[in-house]
This record gives C-alpha cells, structure tokens and sequence, in this order.
C-alpha cells in the first residue's frame, strides 16, 4: 500500500485546499494510506474520508511564546520530523509556504516531494526571498504540478522537464447536477470576497448594465476573507442604493444548484491558478464571461466565443459589454452554454485522479 503525506496550511475553504480534499478522499477510497499534515484548523473546512489521517504539524500552544525565527524553525522541526516517523512513499506539498517547508523539511530523508504550485507565480512568488528560494529549492523536488503552461514556464527548465500539468478535479455534485432549462434574470459568481478576485469591478460594471437591463441582478457566493474586500463591496452596494439588486451571499455548500438558476457566471480576477469556481460553472454548463487572467488558467480552458467569452483583465467596460451581450444574444448564451459542458471529460474525478496516480507511481519509481 503506497503511503501518501499531503503538505498545506489547513482545509478552510479555498481552491488549493478543495483541490486537496478531493484527492485526498480518492485516494483514500483508493486503498492509498494517505495522511494530511496541517498547520492550523480552519473554521470552516472542507470534510475528508474518516480513512485520511489529519496530523497537527503547526506551532503548539507553549511555542506561542518563542521569537519569530524560533517559530519558523519549529514549523520545519515538526513537519520533518512527521516525515522521518511515517516514511511515506511520497510527500506532496501545495501553494508557496508549504512547498517551501516540505522542500526544506525533506532534505536527507530520502522521500521524494511533489509541490503543487497553484498561484500566479509573477503575482505570488516575486518577493526578493523567493528569487533566492526557487533556484535553491525548487532543483530538490521530484517534480511539481502545474495547473498551466505559462504557471509551469516560470520555474527552472530542469524541473519543468520531470513536471506535469494537471488541471483540478471538479466535485462530482457539479459533474452531476441536472440541466436547468428555465434561467431567471441572474448574473452571478462564487469565490471568496478577497482582492485579487476583484468582485468591485464587476459590481461597477454591474451597475452599468443594470442601467441598461434593469430586471437582472447580481449575486456573489462566498465567505469574507476579511482583507477589507467585503467591505469594499459593501460600500458600493450601499453608495449607489443597490441593495435590492446586488447581493453578497456568503458562502453556500449548494452552489451546484443555486448557479445554474441564473443566466450568466462572471469571473473578474486579476489573476488566480486554475480557478475551480470557474470550472465549477462550466461544467454546470453555464454562459461565462472570464477575464483572461494570469497565468493562464481560463485561456486553459476557454476557447473565446465557443464555449465561453473573454476578456482582458480590469476591463469594466468589456465585463459589460460581455455581460449585455449574453443578456441579448440568447443563441449566442445557449450555445456557449452547451460547448462549456463539454469540459467534463477532462475535470472529472476519475480523470484527474488517473493523472495523478499515474505521475506519483512514475515519482515514486523514479526515486528507486
């Protein structure tokens, strides 16, 4: 039985930890042993199989105390010593911070680790500590995963070569949900309320369009991050009298049915990986319009005008253009919303979880 230790700051709910959740439970019901090392619980977390076993590997309570270069040792100091104890066949690690621990913290132990880079590597990885990071750590991986090419060309050639490219597993409730056949008068998106995602952009190009098509409105379905963004929103709602017609909904464990109810899904983000939301609504088979962000992630996956529309980042006045035009080209709506369906056949679970097997046995034999 191939022992599988995942590596990220917690399951709160967000795309990389959603993305681990999933694979962990797979696996899990895929005869793997599969342990989920964590920093910190979130308030609210994705649910993992009874079989996936959490271990704590973040400071403790008589460590609150200690200076912060303590801290940081002791973050490297617990996981290492979690790897060394359970010797897994494989340690695979996801976003900035704990690529950077599991990198650190498996140097000598001889177990291979694949770090999963979801972000903008521009956007996230630009910091003066990280130009001198990557070229040190990043050699030491087995591999990573990449959601992109663009994402992937960021990192050094050598690595890229023994690296894959896998995009993120979508649910099986969206993968399943029934077709809607009466839409009402909705245009909406799901996602944390968090600044990169930039919802106040597309609350302003919202306000245009209502202008000009006053019986649609506007939802958001998501949890506060609490960097100030709802608040944002919640200023422009209020400042233009918009309560009636523009909502933030917090988050919903129903968005498989609660998104297909409107017309159109929204994306705004400035830039993001490979954004589940976004893939989310496609296979609900809805008609989207997506800024064209970085690193690549919904030029992936959209093919302009087939089955979805693009546009440049930022762009208020394009996000209404594209808004309107879904509003008032109906064919134009439906047919996009038929081609997006079709991406189902490369986000399913089954699919997905093949890839991965796949490039963790080829990892694992690799190291032998």
């Amino acid at each position: 039985m191939r022992k599988i230790l995942f590596h990220l700051n917690c399951f709160e709910q967000g795309g990389a930890e959603r993305v681990v959740s999933n694979l962990a439970n797979w696996l899990a019901r895929e005869d793997y042993e599969v342990i989920a090392a964590t920093q910190w619980q979130g308030e609210e977390e994705f649910e993992l199989d009874s079989r996936v076993r959490r271990i704590h590997v973040g400071l403790r309570p008589e460590d609150e105390d200690r200076g912060r270069i303590a801290k940081i040792f002791l973050r490297f100091a617990y996981l290492r010593r979690l790897i060394r104890s359970e010797r897994p066949d494989v340690v695979i690690s996801f976003t900035r911070r704990p690529n950077y621990r599991a990198l650190i913290s498996a140097v000598g132990t001889r177990v291979p680790v694949i770090a999963a880079v979801r972000q903008d590597p521009k956007s996230y990885y630009n910091s003066l500590a990280d130009k001198l990071l990557i070229p040190l750590l990043y050699p030491r991986a087995a591999g990573c995963v990449f959601q992109t090419g663009e994402q992937m060309g960021y990192f050094p050639r050598g690595l890229q070569k023994r690296s894959r490219i896998i995009l993120n597993p979508v649910n099986d409730k969206y993968l399943n949900a029934p077709e809607v056949k009466e839409r009402e008068k909705l245009v909406v998106q799901s996602g944390r309320l968090v600044d990169f995602k930039n919802q106040a952009m597309l609350l302003r190009a919202f306000l245009k369009v209502r202008k000009k098509h006053p019986d649609y409105s506007l939802r958001i379905y998501g949890p506060d991050s609490r960097d100030g963004t709802k608040q944002v929103l919640e200023a422009i709602i209020r400042d233009n009298c918009a309560q009636d017609f523009i909502t933030l909904m917090g988050g919903s464990d129903e968005l498989e049915r609660e998104l297909p109810r409107a017309e159109i899904y929204a994306f705004s983000s400035d830039y993001e990986g490979m954004p589940n939301a976004l893939l989310e609504a496609m296979t609900l088979g809805m008609a989207v319009v997506a800024t064209d962000c970085p690193c690549g992630g919904p030029r992936t996956v959209i093919d302009h005008g087939v089955n979805g529309l693009l546009i440049p980042v930022g762009d208020e006045k394009a996000m209404e253009a594209g808004i309107n035009r879904l509003i008032e080209d109906k064919q134009l709506a439906q047919a996009l919303r038929e081609q997006a369906r079709r991406i189902s056949g490369r986000i399913n679970g089954q699919a997905v979880l093949a890839q991965w097997k796949s490039y963790i046995e080829e990892v694992i034999q690799g190291q032998r």
